[in-house]
Parts: structure tokens; sequence; C-alpha cells
């Protein structure tokens, strides 16, 4: 025992000392949202190309340490405490990885054991990835508004065929769209363009120019957008002002000015851009007019909107052959709008685009016609409005001067039948003065008469009710009379049967003692007063009143006193 104390007294300092070195040298604490980076002073060397150590060797470790209280040795190890990667909602994180294995020739995207750019994105939370061995980048998730789709093209992969949609692990425009919500995409697998869907408009403005109306430019004014579907509009917008800048160079197009002049480019087929007054947003610069020889030979311009629909269904299909919105309305639907506007055009004369059914006939026949051309290629068209039409003046010119002269007659007929019809009505308006004046004394005569009517009626009422207040104050007299009348009847009644009944008492009384003299001694008995003492004395021999002359009523032999009350 005295050599396992001492033993026992070398341990417990032992261990002092060790808590005291682990909880003053060693301990470290790691706050909410932090991690800690550790890096081992000691172990065997790492080999070329490896960056992360793993335990038992020499570096930055790959591990890193959470929230929380630790406990390092400060001799073998350091310590960085750096901030968690935090991914807010509406954010994805695009991993690059600087560790793993090596990714095979052409592909670009790694798994989570490669190094490379991950396939796979960080959703929305908190994550700790040791920032030297891997770089996170923070961008916006995929948000499609309502009344859009999402055209999505596969970067990575091999090239489709020609023509065919990608399938998995191919390059190429997918045939499944994104329908409106929120999608976590990698941007660098995936390249999601927003195209519209539903109906726009293409209006060709004349020589003034044209513009295509987009749900993005509505959306812009009409309503406030949420961050993440504006940066994608924003998005699709800048893309299309790149488009329209390179189709501008191709094709001889101003930049987005309106004080720019315009320049033909194509012969028939005058192209200007433009931009909507008061916002941001461009008209898409695909501003056209079309120009085409009557069947008389005269130069008309046309003036019209055409409002088309994309469908969900061939949204992708249309993206893939086409590209986006402008592409569409550039490449298919302006150049079939102009080339079906000038054949049909031409077969009717300069007169019927200004009066008759003519411009009518044609608005139908160009709206059938671009309908079953577009349907071919998945553009439905509803309709095709022809808002003006520009003809020369030499034409133009005796048709409205006739038209001029048609309407000054017919403004002259108006004007008479103006003075007619205000003749007519400075006539009414004197009847009807007159007439205001008859019923004005008219009513006149009926308030008095109401009023005459009135007063007699509370006249009768008034009489009415004090002849019926006297007839009830004289019942109520009546009733009273009756009253006092009956209770004295009833008093007197009364007061008969008491005392006859009284006297028949005292009859009765004096037949049950049969001696008038006994019954007036019993009435005189009971009506004595009870103050009054009787003393009854019986006595012996002798004479009477010389006894109780002599003597007291005790001291009489024999003798008993009876009385009401006791002697006194």
């Amino acid at each position: 025992m005295k050599k396992i104390k001492p033993l026992l007294s070398i341990l417990a300092a032992v261990a002092i000392a060790y808590g005291f070195w682990l909880w003053f040298f060693c301990r470290f604490y790691v706050r909410p949202n932090e991690m800690a980076v550790i890096i081992a002073k000691t172990g065997d060397p790492l080999p070329p190309g490896q960056i992360l150590a793993r335990e038992g060797q020499k570096g930055v470790q790959a591990d890193v340490l959470g929230e929380g209280r630790h406990f390092l040795d400060p001799i073998r190890y350091e310590r960085q405490i750096m901030p968690a990667v935090m991914i807010p909602p509406g954010k994805v994180g695009v991993v690059t990885s600087k560790v793993g294995d090596d990714l095979p020739p052409g592909e670009f995207l790694a798994d989570e054991n490669q190094k490379g750019i991950w396939r796979r994105v960080l959703g929305p939370g908190k994550y700790r990835l040791n920032p030297i061995g891997y770089n996170i980048t923070i961008v916006d998730a995929i948000s499609i508004p309502i009344g859009y789709a999402g055209v999505v093209t596969s970067l990575s992969g091999e090239q489709s065929k020609p023509g065919a949609f990608a399938e998995a692990r191919q390059k190429g425009v997918r045939r499944d769209i994104l329908q409106p919500g929120l999608y976590f995409v990698n941007p660098k697998e995936y390249k999601v363009d927003v195209l519209e869907i539903g109906v726009n408009q293409v209006s060709l403005l004349g020589k003034e120019g044209g513009e295509v109306i987009t749900k993005t430019m509505m959306a812009a004014q009409n309503q406030a957008m949420e961050r993440l579907q504006s940066n994608v509009l924003e998005q699709q917008r800048q893309s299309r002002l790149d488009y329209l800048a390179d189709a501008a160079q191709s094709v001889m197009r101003l930049p987005l000015d309106k004080s720019a002049p315009r320049e033909a480019a194509v012969p028939g087929r005058k192209t200007r851009s433009v931009q909507s007054a008061g916002d941001s947003m461009p008209t898409l610069g695909l501003a056209q007019f079309v120009e085409f020889p009557s069947r008389d030979g005269f130069e008309i311009s046309l003036d019209m909107t055409v409002e088309f629909e994309l469908l969900p269904d061939h949204i992708a299909s249309i993206f893939s052959s086409y590209g986006d919105l402008p592409a569409v309305v550039d490449k298919v639907i302006m150049p079939q709008i102009t080339s079906i506007s000038r054949n049909k055009g031409s077969e009717y004369r300069a007169k019927d685009f200004i009066v008759g059914e003519g411009r009518e006939i044609f608005q139908n026949e160009l709206t059938r016609s671009l309908a079953a051309t577009l349907k071919s290629k998945n553009i439905i068209v509803h309709n095709a409005l022809i808002r003006h039409v520009g003809v020369p003046m030499q034409i133009l010119d005796p048709i409205q001067q006739a038209s001029i002269a048609i309407e000054q007659d017919l403004t002259n007929k108006e004007k008479q039948n103006t003075a007619k019809k205000q003749a007519e009505l400075n006539t009414e308006q004197t009847l009807i003065e007159q007439r205001r004046q008859q019923v004005a004394q008219e009513t006149s005569k009926l308030k008095a008469e109401i009023a005459a009517d009135q007063q007699k009626q509370v006249a009768e009422i008034e009489a009415a009710t004090m002849k019926k207040v006297a007839d009830i104050a004289r019942e109520t007299a009546a009733i009273r009379a009756d009253r006092v009348r009956k209770l004295a009847d009833a008093e007197a009644a009364s007061i008969k049967m008491v005392e006859g009944e009284k006297a028949g008492g005292l009859k009765l009384k004096a037949g049950a003692f049969g001696d008038p003299q006994a019954f007036a001694l019993w009435e005189l008995a009971l009506n004595l007063n009870p103050a009054i003492t009787f003393n009854i004395l019986h006595t012996g021999p002798g004479t009477l009143w010389t006894d109780l002359q002599k003597a007291r009523l005790s001291d009489v032999g024999g003798a008993e006193a009876v009385s009401g009350k006791s002697p006194q």
C-alpha cells in the first residue's frame, strides 16, 4: 500500500497536467457557419500531384472540422478558421475540384471522385468543402416565368445527329423543355434559352418601320418581376441584342436608334431596327415594311399586324431549326409576310385597297395563306390585320377629292338637318317651359288641396277624440256611482247579518239555560272583574258571626278556605 500511494499521486499529477495541456493549449472553438482547415506539420510527404493530405501525411488535411469544440496538438497541427460556403435560396453552387482522378479525353464534366467541374451542383444550404481542394462558384438558378418555356441545350457528350434531338450524354438541343418553375441546373452542363410561348405580334408599320411585341416587353411594363426571372429575361434580352448586332452588320442594318436614317438592304424589303419608347427592352429590331406594285402598276406599301403563336410541344423543334424568337421572326415569319403580301397584293388594283371590299378580301386571303404556309413550320397564325395601306398620290388624290366632295355634300345635308333639328329643339324647349309652368301651378293647387284636406282630417280626428274622452268620462262616473252603491249595500248587509247572528246567539244561550234568571247570572259572572275574590267558610256549631270577630280564618278548627285567589 505504501508503494501504490506514490504511484497514484504521480498518475494524478500527470492526468492533471495533461488536462491542463489539452484545455489551455490544445482546445479551440469553431463558431457557427465556419470551418477549420487543418494542416499537419508531421507525417509522410505528399506524392507529386496530390494537394490534400490523408491521415498520416504531412500537409493540408482533406477533411475539415465543423462548428463546435475541438482539441488538437499545436505542436503537430496548425489550423485556419474559414467561413463555410453558404448558398442562398435561388442560387446553385458549381464545384470545381482540384483533387481526384483525371478526366477521360474529351470530357470536361467530372463526377465527385474526379478532377474538374462537377456535373452535380450544390443546392441552397451550408457546405464545408476544403477550399484548398475545391472552388465553389455561386450562380443563379434557372427560373422560368409563367408564359415561357425553357429550351435545354446539352453542352457535354457526343454531338447528336444533324436534325435530331440530343439524347442522354449527347450534345445538342433536347426534346424535353422546362415548364415554368425553378430549376437547379449546372450552367456548364446545360444552356437554357427562355422563349415566349403563346401569342406574339409582328407589326409592319409601313414606311415608318416595324416592330415585334413579345411577352418580355409586356411583363417589363406591366408588373414587377421576381429577381430570378428578371435575371433570366435580362440574359434573354442581351442574347437578342447580340443577335441583332450581328444581323445589323450582315444585312447592313442600323443600330437601335430611332433617330438614325433607314437604309435599304434587300430590294423590295426595307428594314430598320427600332426601340420601344420609354422602355429599355427593344422591340427586337426586326422592323420591315413591304412595297409591291398593284395590278394597275401603282406602288403599294402595307401597314399590318400579324398575331402568331408558338406551342410548347413545338418550341424545342423551332429553336433547334431557327434559333431564338428574333431569328424565327427574321428567318421565317417576316419573309413569308413580305412574300405572300407581294404575291397576293399584285392581284388587286390600287383602288381596291382604298374603297370597296377589296381590302377585306385581301386581308382574309393573306391570313389564310400565312396560316397554311407557317403551319408546316409549327407556327400558328391567328390574324393578319391590315391597319393602313399607302398608295401613290396620283391615284389617292382624285379618290380623296371625290370622297371629300361626297363628304362635303353629306356635311351640307347634315347641316340642314342640324338647323331643322335646332328649330325643332327650340320649339320643344318652349313647350317644355310652358309645360313646366303648368306643372308648377298644378303642383301649387295640389299642395293647397292636400293641406286643406289634412286640416279637415285633423279637426275631425280632434272632435272624435274629444267625444271619445267624454264618453269614457261618463262611463267612468257611472262605474264609480255603482261602486259606491254596491259598497254601501254590502256594508249594510254585513252589519245586519252580524247583529242578527249576535241576537240569535243570545237567544240560543238563553234557551240552553232554560231560565232567564240563570242566564242573567251567567252573563253577570262572565262580565265580573277578574280581580274580585270570593271566600267561603264552613264552620261547626257555634255562633258564626261571634267567632269571626275573635278569630282568624286559620284558627277556625276544621275550616277550609276556598277562593279564586289566595287570601289577602
